[in-house]
């Protein structure tokens, strides 16, 4: 389609037309011209927004779409939708899906699910057969088949040597490990942060040492290896401490933090609201202080909602049994500017794509359209109303919101979140 942008600023912190006000000319999947006052013409659409603002298309790096399988909890076709009313032009899914992608069919199966989208879908191939820990997947074939990266979703690899083949495998095809990193024996049954509230509330706590142990494991086996390892929704101060270091070491790290890590903590638990229960832990209110650093500093490389879609009937039950996991694609945006500024959102939102080698395109004049649209002023509160999945498990019911996600171009293709052209 043909498209006229007017009065949009560009957020594009290491662009040439940042914070600019202007008019964008689109001839299909091209920025044909940027520049004020454009002039109208036959055949385009235009389209003039309240305070419109536009990025770089977002990129969401852990996504859970349930299909095939868990199809009740989330269909790609839905959770492909939501990620675009979401502001997210590009998005990674995790391989926990039933059976787990842990294969060539499963990347391919996928993959065609999501042709021909507005939104563009990378799939995490297992690092381990069935992501049961015990002996690698078959990883360069999945690379072959479009798998941008390699891990089991929420899982620890226990088995050292396994993680430490994994690494050195992979550096042939300069292919990405993913290590989630909680040691499940420090864990136990543990279900919140080990600290006041936990004690308060009678709940069996998770020590951030259970985090930590593995992080520096993982990490003396990316020294000793070499390759390149993602650590994903890390959740205490230590952790970025030791990502820090080994950055300084010239180690190829990198890592990511949850969106309701970065803004809720475990005071939120009061009431045993199940939707708050999610993996690592809400922590308590110095750590989230010190995650917000990590961003701030540099230390940690991009954000992610880390979208898990759970049916209700694994959601709405005791505490103790309740499955980890929140939906987050449609309140990150709005979630994220109580605590972060605008231009540091936009720039971890968008800079994770080199980490999964993945193309990210520039806001100028002959580039590619992929392109986010959004009002960072709106103030609104999330209610039901406003989850677009088909799971209702979200941990930001009721909060209040800066920011509001008008919706997306790419692929030539426009959604806006009252309707898609």
């Amino acid at each position: 389609m043909n498209l006229i942008i007017r009065n949009a600023t560009i957020i594009d912190p290491n662009g040439v037309h940042h914070n600019q006000k202007t008019d964008l000319k689109i001839v299909g999947k091209t920025i044909e011209k940027i520049g004020l006052n454009l002039p109208s013409e036959k055949d385009f659409e235009e389209i003039s927004l309240e305070n419109l603002h536009i990025s770089k298309g977002w990129f969401e790096s852990s996504v859970s779409l349930g299909e095939p399988g868990f199809e009740d909890r989330e269909t790609i076709a839905n959770g492909l939708s939501v990620a675009a009313k979401s502001g997210f032009t590009t998005i990674a899914l995790q391989p926990n899906s039933f059976p787990v992608i842990d294969n060539q069919s499963q990347v391919r199966f996928v993959k065609e699910k999501a042709r021909d989208n507005a939104v563009n879908l990378f799939p995490i191939g297992a690092l381990t057969k069935s992501s049961e820990g015990n002996d690698l997947a078959e990883l360069f074939d999945m690379k072959n088949a479009g798998a941008v990266a390699f891990g089991d979703y929420g899982k620890n690899i226990a088995n050292a040597n396994l993680l430490k083949i994994g690494l050195q495998y992979v550096q042939d095809f300069d292919g990405l490990v993913i290590a989630f990193s909680q040691d499940e024996k420090i864990k136990g049954n543990g279900v919140a942060h080990e600290g006041a509230v936990s004690t308060r509330l009678g709940l069996k706590g998770i020590p951030t040492l259970a985090e930590e142990l593995v992080i520096a494991r993982n990490l003396f086996l990316l020294e000793y290896t070499g390759g390149k390892l993602h650590i994903p929704t890390i959740s205490t101060a230590k952790s970025v401490e030791l990502i820090k270091e080994a950055k300084a070491k010239g180690l190829q790290v990198s890592c990511s933090v949850a969106v309701h890590h970065l803004v809720l903590t475990d005071e939120k638990l009061s009431e045993f609201d199940t939707r708050l229960k999610v993996s690592p832990p809400l922590r308590d209110e110095k750590t989230r202080k010190a995650l917000v650093q990590g961003v701030l500093d540099g230390t940690i490389d991009m954000i992610t909602s880390d979208h898990n879609p759970i049916d209700i009937e694994h959601k709405k039950m005791e505490y103790d049994l309740a499955k980890n996991g929140t939906i987050g694609l449609e309140s990150a945006f709005g979630a994220l500017l109580n605590v972060l500024p605008m231009d540091v959102i936009i720039s971890k939102l968008t800079n994770g794509k080199g980490t999964f080698g993945i193309e990210n395109s520039s806001i100028t004049e002959g580039s590619s359209v992929d392109l986010t649209f959004f009002n960072p002023t709106s103030e609104w509160t999330f209610t039901k109303e406003n989850i677009l999945s088909k799971s209702k498990n979200s941990a930001f019911l009721g909060e209040k919101m800066i920011g509001k996600v008008y919706g997306i171009y790419n692929n030539g293709k426009l959604v806006l979140n009252n309707g898609t052209k």
